[in-house]
């Protein structure tokens, strides 16, 4: 899906002019067409603003079925608190670093990043615990 179809599909749904938009949102109307034709991506905080002069919570900006997707369920911890992994401490910190790390690379990078993780995941479990080439 891309977002400036979304964005234009919402809008004309709600029998709304670019220009209409222009003055509930404060963006020029030269700005909600570059996006709506796809040649700008605009930040949160613009959707944020999209969403407000459409009218619409803003995850309807990404789906088009309601209500939205369920996330699933995260691994809990073992423990009293049995937070789920990644909510505090060090694993929240080393997700917070991977998740910046991640959103720097390019797609084809994480997409081979992916593809070896998984091989070497297989591989670790096909070799009876260990990875392939140590001994």
């Amino acid at each position: 899906m891309i977002i400036g179809d979304r964005l234009r599909a919402i809008r004309e749904d709600k029998k709304l002019s670019q220009a209409d938009v222009e003055l509930r949102t404060g963006l020029l109307r030269c700005y909600v067409s570059r996006v709506e034709n796809g040649h700008t991506v605009p930040a949160l905080e613009t959707l944020e603003k999209f969403a407000r002069a459409l009218e619409t919570p803003l995850y309807a900006l990404f789906y088009e079925s309601e209500p939205p997707a369920v996330n699933p369920a995260l691994v809990k911890r073992n423990g009293s608190r049995n937070m789920a992994w990644g909510a505090v401490g060090k694993d929240a910190r080393f997700l917070r670093i991977l998740t910046a790390c991640l959103a720097k690379m390019r797609l084809s990078d994480r997409e081979a990043l992916f593809l070896f993780t998984q091989k070497l995941v297989a591989g670790k479990h096909s070799k009876g615990g260990k990875i392939a080439g140590q001994d």
